[in-house]
């Protein structure tokens, strides 16, 4: 079996995973696209081999697969940079919600608190007798 064909069948494997996850909700669609975009990607350069070829005659790379290990090094750099950005917007959105959490908790405390307490004698109004 030659590689293109393996690329093929990685492809469409890699396709069929997304989107199965994207119908269970296990992956949101934002994400979904970049992965679709590299797996059509990888279609086209295993369908077409003469792409990564031509691609590296372009830029200068003696042996295609260097250019392809490079992109991927380059594709995975910047998913890995976006994806620290979004954990980091995420952590202070959980530390923002645990605060505004404790002081509800705190709030219904001292409501409850109270609440619980006997009023003072002399606070109390009179009865109306008449």
């Amino acid at each position: 079996m030659k590689a293109y064909h393996l690329g093929l069948i990685g492809a469409a494997i890699a396709l069929l995973v997304i989107f199965e996850m994207l119908r269970r909700r296990r992956l949101r669609e934002k994400y979904a696209i970049t992965w679709v975009v590299l797996a059509v990607f990888i279609v086209l350069i295993a369908a077409f081999p003469g792409i990564l070829t031509w691609a590296a005659d372009l830029t200068g790379v003696e042996v295609p697969a260097n250019l392809l290990f490079f992109g991927a090094s380059l594709l995975l750099l910047a998913m890995n940079v976006q994806l620290s950005s979004e954990v980091s917007r995420l952590e202070d959105k959980v530390r923002t919600l645990a605060e505004e959490l404790g002081l509800q908790r705190l709030r219904i405390q001292q409501i409850e608190q109270r609440a619980d307490q006997p009023e003072p004698a002399g606070s109390a109004e009179p009865a109306d007798t008449s």
